[in-house]
């Protein structure tokens, strides 16, 4: 795993004592509000609804024991004892005090940690694959160039304000968990013509307003030339990019006007100007970024069988759990486990101080210190041996983070929405917790199998909607909140977009909605076996909305 080299540490370190200052003199008065929010969301602190919410980068969602401990340290010292893991695989702490973020950030710093770049107009946190190094069907782990991305986009001078925000994410498998198609720039690994390694890149993605899936721009970039690529799509958007109206401000706008020939044109002319430049990514220093993510020590092992069936007969809860929350690793003899965060009834995505503790002494423990985090809201033990299975689960239990549901239709993303955000027209957490209640039958999950529910408390989308087999969307209309739901996203390789199905509803009919949506699914389905989402791929919109609306 990556560790601070001297240019990081004296990077973080000077901008602690920067931003310390700048907040001893907001406290003064010295700034006023206006002249302290772009100094406060270059350093991810937002003035949210009831307080100031700060944001803490987890670079492409990979954490150490001792990181996720200090995060617990912060939870229990600064906040009100928990954390909330976003979309971003970032965490937020949600009623810190102004006056006590300059020692939050000095703690982060003893840890390594930092959370510049997690808002405002420019390139924030490196997304990737949760598995990454560890997934049976992975053909590289991205981790090394999503941590050379990192450090060419940290204070680039010329991307510090962009148009927009800007979201890059990296798979390094064929099965997209990273949601590469809705990002500004998604990279997938590929193989090229004569078996090198490089990658397909992806542009003009994104959820919000206009929901918009990535096009694809070029098919193959080996990986010395990928910062020079990364760079000319940037440096065109920045030059092109819309600053009149944020809300045509994204990329995906500026690839949707001048269309993906044009866009792909420019950048080639960029591209073809800097790819022999100093960008040119020399073979040692690949190299020397690798080596920080080379397999831990794993025990050779022969290859095991997980009797799920019989542990099902022998103890449900465990059985369901291994049935839905392991994902097969690349290494005999292990498998990753995914730590639910969506307990039923619970606010997705939280995690108390002492449930980080937990999964940060399991991961000590039997993950080699190593933990991730998930752009699902999920945590994520990537190397542990079968063997220790029943030790981890019970482990986790003890936490009250023993959900068996990973995939399943209450393990579901929410942002925080109203409750906290000052951007929201409703709330997402109730929402979430009812339907969670609604379904929480475990036989019932089982029936119906993988289905990701998704919800936002505005057109903002950082829960994910438009990309949710089932989507949830909260407006508001004449001082109520209107939930309006789409059927159809997908945020794999088969990427798509939801479709409204309809007028929306209010709170208390959600959830007999989703299960109308449900029951119409298992109706029609072909076998256990067809997802929903291939189910509503097969048969379209109409009995989805005739579920939802009836005839008329």
């Amino acid at each position: 795993m990556y560790r601070y080299d001297e240019f990081d540490a004296a990077f973080v370190r000077e901008r602690r004592h920067q931003f310390a200052d700048q907040v001893r003199r907001r406290i003064a008065g010295e700034l006023t509000e206006d002249q302290f929010r772009p100094l406060r969301l270059m350093n991810g602190l937002y003035l949210q609804l009831h307080a100031y919410m700060f944001r803490i980068a987890i670079p492409y969602g990979t954490l150490r024991s001792r990181q996720l401990r200090k995060l617990a340290h912060i939870a229990r010292a600064y906040d009100r004892g928990y954390g909330h893991f976003t979309t971003r695989t970032n965490i937020q702490f949600n009623w810190p005090r102004l006056k006590d973020v300059p020692a939050i950030i000095e703690h982060l710093n003893e840890v390594e940690m930092h959370s510049i770049q997690t808002s405002g107009n420019c390139i924030r946190n490196t997304t990737t694959d949760q598995f990454a190094g560890a997934a049976a069907d992975e053909i590289i782990d991205p981790r090394p160039i999503a941590e050379i991305v990192r450090q060419w986009s940290s204070l680039h001078p010329e991307f510090s304000y962009l148009p927009r925000k800007f979201k890059i994410a990296l798979t390094g498998a064929p099965a997209d968990r990273a949601a590469v198609k809705f990002h500004d720039i998604g990279l997938r690994a590929v193989a090229g013509a004569g078996g090198d390694i490089g990658w397909e890149v992806w542009v003009g993605g994104g959820m919000g307003r206009t929901p918009m899936v990535a096009k694809l721009i070029r098919d193959f970039v080996p990986h010395a030339h990928l910062l020079a690529y990364l760079e000319s799509i940037v440096r065109v958007y920045n030059r092109h990019g819309r600053r009149d109206n944020k809300f045509k401000a994204r990329i995906k706008i500026l690839v949707h006007d001048i269309g993906i020939d044009v866009m792909r044109e420019q950048v080639e002319a960029e591209f073809a100007a800097t790819r022999d430049g100093v960008l040119t990514l020399p073979q040692e220093e690949l190299d020397r970024i690798a080596a920080y993510f080379a397999p831990p020590p794993f025990v050779p092992l022969a290859a095991t069988t997980i009797d799920v069936a019989g542990e099902k007969r022998r103890d449900p809860a465990y059985g369901r759990w291994l049935d839905n929350n392991l994902h097969p690793h690349r290494q005999p003899g292990y498998v990753s486990v995914t730590v639910s965060l969506k307990p039923i009834g619970g606010a997705p995505g939280d995690a108390t101080a002492a449930q980080m503790e937990a999964v940060a002494a399991l991961g000590e423990r039997y993950s080699f210190d190593e933990i991730r985090v998930t752009h699902e809201q999920n945590l994520v033990l990537p190397h542990v041996q079968a063997a220790d299975l029943r030790a981890v689960y019970d482990g986790l239990a003890t936490a009250g983070l023993a959900e068996g549901n990973a995939g399943r239709i209450t393990d579901i993303i929410a942002c925080p929405g109203l409750d906290f955000c000052a951007l929201a027209n409703a709330r997402s957490i109730p929402i979430a917790q009812a339907i969670g209640r609604r379904f929480a039958d475990p036989g019932r999950q089982e029936q119906i199998g993988e289905l990701k529910i998704k919800i936002s408390g505005c057109i903002n989308a950082c829960g994910h909607h438009h990309a949710g087999h089932i989507g949830i969307l909260g407006v508001e209309k004449k001082g109520t909140e209107l939930y309006q739901i789409t059927v159809g996203g997908d945020g794999t390789e088969t990427a798509s977009v939801g479709t409204i199905l309809g007028p929306g509803f209010v709170a208390d009919e959600v959830p007999a909605a989703i299960e109308r949506l449900v029951d119409a699914y298992l109706a029609r389905r072909q076998g256990p076996a067809e997802r929903f989402i291939d189910a509503f791929r097969r048969l379209g919109e109409a009995p989805f909305r005739e579920a939802l609306y009836g005839n008329g």
